[in-house]
């Protein structure tokens, strides 16, 4: 069923394009407070293994069970020193493990956020490795080979060749890809520009209908799945708008396909990600849109996904230095991008970013200088409040949290019915995808100063690089709307944009803490 269908939409393609057509100057002044909570873990938490003296032996503590069947993560029996960490993390900071009992329905509980693989001190711990896989496709010449780079990796692939925390690398990673020989490399931004879209409308619809609030943010497949497993009673609060790298890899294979006359068959999908549950998240039944609209549903949206740390490596194995490249651009058709996308890169930011867009398509008017720069959402205290002020709206209370212990505390409160916000923003990983189990490791884990390095350097991108800051003024996701999807909302955008969601309680025993 569609979010806005043309007999019952507020928001009609003609309304949707006469709004892009008559963006006012300037907007109504907006009201924002905000409030702060405990950080990730806890105040000062490290792990257990870095609070004894260097004199004492290691503690033998054990380590977190893993499917060998788990799509995102694998363990290097070899290496693992039984330290312990990655149970701290999983527990303490995620709640996975340990929140459910013994014996195990169906598989090994996991909700692939790989932080186990960043806490492990040894790499024993790992993505599961998908480089062979995209050379040997990169070899084939009968396959047309796209990629996609994810919002945090242009601020953390440098780490890998010897940069400082934060350095932006976007065009440099760019000309990388397409000397490793992949066809079109496009931006992830672009399709986070139409999730922020689709879930502003999405949120508008529900705010004026009285649907289910508050509406839950959905582009995390970490955060989605430990919803589905613990909280699948309030799975109807979750947004259906898929993740920027699902919208990208339907419209691959059917928007792109068409343009360039090569069929869906022929195109291979890659994705580079900060995150190891996006390679779960791929492979989810129903991410499959583009198949089912041309009759192949055996096609995946998006076939393979690389960490920032395999790109790293992919590169050193083919001998090309990130140093010693010149910036080159994305390919346009899905290359274009808002400042609002590439904060989603940052807990917070598709808050921020979505705020933007509901203020305009509600007032018809840019958002005014207090919602480009809504630093009540931003930083890294686990959870962030704000209260923004939207014309005709009335007040909106909004939540941000990221780290899996600090979603589980918002839950219960909406479980309570003791939730006075609107619109939530949750992320898996401490930091948001800037701290994703896919990332460069660092010598801490828990190193919140390399976090803020690469959030602080998405912002300075929001704020001084990318000339426009709302999704709404992205030119080549209006020409999109146009001549393909219609609006937000449209049938063709709910078939190929939105998903759906599973209850996961029955496979697991839910143990009460």
């Amino acid at each position: 069923m569609g979010i806005f269908t043309e007999k019952t939409s507020t928001l009609s393609r003609r309304k949707f394009f006469k709004l892009l057509g008559g963006i006012g100057m300037t907007g109504a002044a907006a009201s924002i407070s905000g409030c702060t909570t405990e950080a990730v873990g806890g105040k000062g938490w490290i792990p257990g293994q870095y609070q004894v003296p260097g004199n004492w032996p290691v503690k033998v503590k054990g380590r977190i069970p893993i499917d060998p069947q788990n799509p995102s993560i694998v363990r290097d029996d070899q290496k693992c020193i039984l330290c312990g960490q990655c149970l701290d993390v999983c527990e303490k900071v995620q709640t996975v493990y340990g929140y459910y009992d013994l014996p195990i329905k169906k598989d090994i509980t996991c909700v692939h956020c790989g932080q186990c693989a960043l806490w492990c001190p040894t790499a024993s711990i790992k993505e599961r490795d998908d480089i062979q896989s995209v050379l040997r496709v990169l070899d084939d010449s009968n396959m047309h080979v796209i990629i996609q780079t994810a919002p945090a990796t242009r601020v953390s692939l440098g780490e890998e060749f010897g940069l400082p925390p934060g350095s932006i690398v976007e065009g440099q990673q760019v000309a990388a890809l397409k000397k490793l020989g992949f066809d079109s490399v496009f931006d992830t931004n672009f399709s986070a520009d139409i999730t922020i879209l689709e879930e502003a409308a999405e949120l508008l619809n529900r705010l004026e209908q009285s649907n289910i609030l508050p509406q839950f943010t959905s582009c995390c497949p970490g955060w989605v799945k430990f919803c589905e497993y613990y909280y699948p009673d309030l799975l109807s609060h979750l947004s259906s708008v898929k993740s920027p790298q699902q919208i990208l890899g339907a419209l691959a294979k059917t928007y792109y396909s068409e343009r360039v006359g090569i069929a869906p068959e022929n195109i291979v999908s890659v994705a580079v990600m900060p995150c190891t549950a996006k390679k779960f998240e791929c492979q989810r039944p129903e991410m499959n849109s583009a198949g089912r609209i041309i009759g192949n549903p055996r096609i995946r949206d998006v076939d393979f996904i690389l960490t920032t740390r395999e790109l790293a490596s992919l590169m050193k194995l083919r001998k090309i230095d990130l140093n010693g490249l010149d910036n080159e651009a994305y390919d346009q058709l899905m290359g274009e991008s808002s400042g609002a996308g590439v904060i989603f890169g940052a807990t917070g930011g598709v808050m921020e970013a979505a705020v933007r867009s509901l203020y305009f398509l509600v007032s018809k008017q840019r958002p005014p200088e207090q919602l480009l720069e809504l630093n009540a959402v931003r930083g890294l205290d686990g959870v962030k409040e704000a209260e923004v002020i939207i014309p005709g709206k009335g007040s909106l209370k909004v939540a941000v949290c990221h780290g899996l212990k600090n979603a589980r505390m918002i839950l219960e409160k909406v479980r309570a019915g003791n939730s006075p916000w609107s619109f939530i923003e949750f992320m898996g990983c401490a930091g948001g995808c800037i701290g994703g189990g896919g990332q460069p490791r660092t010598s801490l884990a828990s190193a919140d100063e390399v976090r803020r390095a690469r959030m602080a350097s998405l912002y300075n991108l929001d704020g001084r690089v990318y000339r426009k800051r709302a999704s709404f003024e992205n030119q080549k996701v209006q020409n999109l709307y146009k001549e393909y999807l219609g609006h937000p909302g449209s049938e063709l955008a709910e078939t190929l944009l939105h998903t759906h969601y599973i209850d996961r309680a029955k496979d697991l025993t839910i143990r009460k803490k």
